[in-house]
């Protein structure tokens, strides 16, 4: 069952869905090479926290606050970027299960610029 309701924003869906199919990642690694449990625990920790930090927004103190919480879920799904990348380079993901994560954080990383200059256009400081 799901937790969103008609009116969530994509970005919430997506991000969500993002850290779910990280999560399933995760857990198919965690059946692999234990001594890459480093790495993989870092995947783990920057994709979900993309979905940690956008849901955090929505309780921002200040429009301030608000865009520093997407700032920071940015800058996790650069980074869960680069260990998808780390992982694809060294064999551990496969060429479509790499284009598939690829596609979708890329997509999360083009939605959160774009909330962000929107937020930053309507909002200055």
């Amino acid at each position: 069952m799901s937790i969103y309701r008609r009116d969530s924003s994509v970005l919430h869906v997506k991000s969500y869905a993002f850290a779910v199919r990280i999560t399933k990642m995760f857990l198919h690694f965690t059946e692999c090479d234990w001594k890459l449990m480093a790495i993989y625990k870092q995947v783990l920790r920057s994709g979900t926290s993309i979905s940690a930090n956008v849901h955090e927004s929505e309780f921002a103190q200040s429009p301030s606050d608000f865009i520093s919480k997407l700032h920071i879920a940015l800058k996790e799904a650069n980074e869960t970027m680069n260990w998808l990348n780390l992982l694809h380079d060294t064999d551990l993901l496969n060429d479509p299960e790499f284009k598939s994560m690829e596609t979708d954080c890329s997509e999360l990383i083009a939605l959160l610029v774009s909330s962000i200059k929107t937020l930053k256009k309507n909002n200055p400081k």
